[in-house]
């Protein structure tokens, strides 16, 4: 099994470290053809703008989102939520979201990177309820989900992880905090076990 880790910007070398940790084999992704032969991938947090932008300049974003759509497992985090959403509150005008989870996000709506915050979370993992802290760095926030989209953790009510089909996607960063257990589920999801 290979997970390969989008290599354009972001916290790329500390999910990197994450899937090492849990015993995976990794390899990054920076052109569409690069996309072959892995079992699950990463969208990583960053800035959602300049992903987009770089997706669409390599000519990766249509070949992403047909990747997906056929199935490839993805965990996304942060602004890798962003660009999977189905619609966007503020700024589509500079961003081109994927479009292919079910849900409506507000970008930086916790705030500016001075506001950035930790918090406890507990989040359902496959019906395994696992304690994690929660790094929020210009977090997006999940304002509406539908078509069988899964919450499997919150926050002050709000959605911050969740579930459709082979995707994850959190509005905090994972790779920040202890532990591998989200990369373990994420393991779990590309076999086929939850």
């Amino acid at each position: 099994m290979k997970i390969g880790i989008l290599g354009i910007q972001g916290d790329v070398d500390l999910h990197r470290k994450k899937l090492e940790e849990a015993g995976l084999d990794w390899c990054i992704v920076k052109k569409a053809h690069e996309l072959e032969g892995i079992d699950g991938f990463i969208l990583p947090g960053g800035e959602s703008t300049t992903i987009s932008k770089m997706l669409e300049r390599y000519n990766m974003d249509k070949v992403l989102k047909e990747k997906i759509v056929d199935g490839l497992p993805v965990l996304a985090t942060c602004a890798g939520t962003v660009l999977l959403a189905s619609r966007i509150e503020d700024g589509e005008e500079e961003i081109s979201p994927l479009g292919i989870l079910s849900i409506k996000i507000k970008r930086n709506a916790y705030g500016r990177q001075r506001e950035s915050f930790e918090v406890p979370l507990k989040i359902n993992l496959g019906g395994r309820e696992e304690k994690i802290v929660g790094v929020f760095i210009r977090a997006p926030k999940i304002v509406e989900f539908w078509n069988g989209v899964d919450v499997l953790g919150t926050f002050e009510e709000s959605p911050v992880m969740v579930k459709q089909g082979k995707i994850i996607a959190m509005t905090f960063h994972p790779e920040l905090s202890d532990g591998v257990a989200v990369y373990k589920f994420f393991e779990e999801i590309i076999k086929g076990s939850v």
